[in-house]
């Protein structure tokens, strides 16, 4: 979003509003603030905050919100599953959505949401939240069939949004390839730090164990077959369950033939994709996992937790390698791994031609959003100028 926006208008003014502004004033050296909002100071403040369950914060911040709205021309939501409640409570990222949507409307800034993810959303009031604050968009589009069925279900009028692709399709891939020998294999296999849909549900700690023992299962299988492994994450979490991994299978990373795992830290869509050139084949459950795998080309197989990723798979040739994360057959798995490893090439080139498609569905949206959020008028060409700001 970013990158279209600087192409679209270049002398214009960027904020993000996010949960971590220093990470995106260094990286990108774009303006940035708190998606949360300001605690108290004062710590007998912040005892009045809590006992008074955060209304003086929601309200504070509510007010600071419309205020920092009534400076922008637009403010644009991006991508990303922003219309579910995984792990979230109604007052968690439900909440959050609301106040911005409401703040954006109050303050005079027109909103979009753009190729966003929707669904599940299991819990009512979550629910309310975000059906509300999707229906304040001047804008919205889906990166995904099942997210558009999901809010038309909901009783939200999708008589104009359209459905696109993610947008990280849009992002530049890294040049190369897998460096050494073209005998060898290596596969990418993403590991998720997952324990269900549900935040502290009540059977989270089994079901992250059981995930865990079916990919050391699966890893050790691969490590007998002499392939080399590249370990993939989404999340900082995601740092721990490699750490559980590793211990599952072996301690020093090797094993059986001596062939090798790696697990090298990466904080971002271009760290993940730096790894998974470097791979042949990718086994992997986040979605943006998915997504950078099949931008690079790499037949993947999804053991997901959603449809998105089976969305994702389906529209690339790849619709017998969906598994959901909870239920997927470790043999299964094996024997589908060693199908996809002979048709390689032939799949490699049925995701190519899926991404190209993915691709230009977003030059298209392109010039949608110029059309109808007003970066382009139809009859001065490109609006730009230093007094236009708008809010990612």
């Amino acid at each position: 979003m970013i990158l279209f926006l600087r192409r679209a208008v270049p002398d214009a003014g960027l904020l993000c509003i996010c949960p971590r502004p220093e990470v995106i004033r260094q990286e990108y050296q774009v303006d940035a603030t708190a998606i949360t909002g300001n605690r108290p100071k004062r710590l007998l403040l912040r005892w009045i905050d809590a006992v008074l369950m955060q209304m003086p914060r929601r309200i504070s911040n509510f007010i600071a919100a419309v205020r920092l709205a009534r400076k922008l021309d637009m403010i644009i939501i991006p991508g990303t599953g922003i219309l579910d409640d995984f792990c979230e409570t109604p007052f968690g990222w439900p909440y959050l959505i609301l106040r911005w949507c409401l703040a954006a409307r109050l303050g005079g800034a027109k909103l979009a949401f753009v190729s966003i993810g929707a669904g599940p959303i299991r819990h009512p009031l979550s629910r309310f939240f975000m059906k509300t604050a999707a229906g304040m968009a001047h804008y919205r589009s889906y990166r995904d069939r099942p997210s558009y069925l999901f809010m038309k279900g909901i009783g939200l009028d999708v008589t104009h949004d359209p459905v696109y692709c993610d947008l990280a399709f849009a992002l530049p891939v890294p040049e190369g390839d897998r460096p050494g020998a073209t005998d060898s294999v290596a596969v990418g296999v993403g590991i998720m730090a997952y324990r269900g849909w549900e935040k502290n549900g009540k059977d989270e700690e089994a079901i992250y164990r059981t995930y865990l023992e079916k990919m050391s299962d699966f890893v050790s299988w691969l490590l007998a077959q002499g392939l080399e492994i590249r370990l993939l994450t989404g999340g900082v979490e995601d740092r721990k369950a490699v750490g559980d991994l590793l211990e599952m299978v072996d301690g020093t990373g090797k094993n059986h033939t001596g062939s090798t795992i790696v697990a090298e830290e990466m904080s971002s869509l271009h760290d993940l994709m730096r790894q998974i050139v470097q791979t042949d084949l990718v086994v992997t459950t986040r979605y943006h996992n998915v997504v950078c795998a099949l931008m690079t080309g790499r037949p993947t197989i999804s053991l997901g937790y959603a449809e998105k990723n089976d969305e994702l798979l389906m529209q690339t040739g790849l619709a017998e390698f969906r598994h959901h994360v909870e239920t997927f057959d470790v043999e299964v798995l094996k024997s589908q791994f060693s199908s996809m490893l002979e048709r390689r090439s032939i799949l490699e080139r049925e995701v190519r031609r899926g991404v190209e498609i993915f691709r230009a569905q977003l030059a298209e949206q392109e010039g949608l959003l110029r059309e109808r959020m007003g970066l382009i008028a139809p009859d001065r060409g490109a609006i730009s100028g230093p007094t236009q700001m708008t809010a990612v």
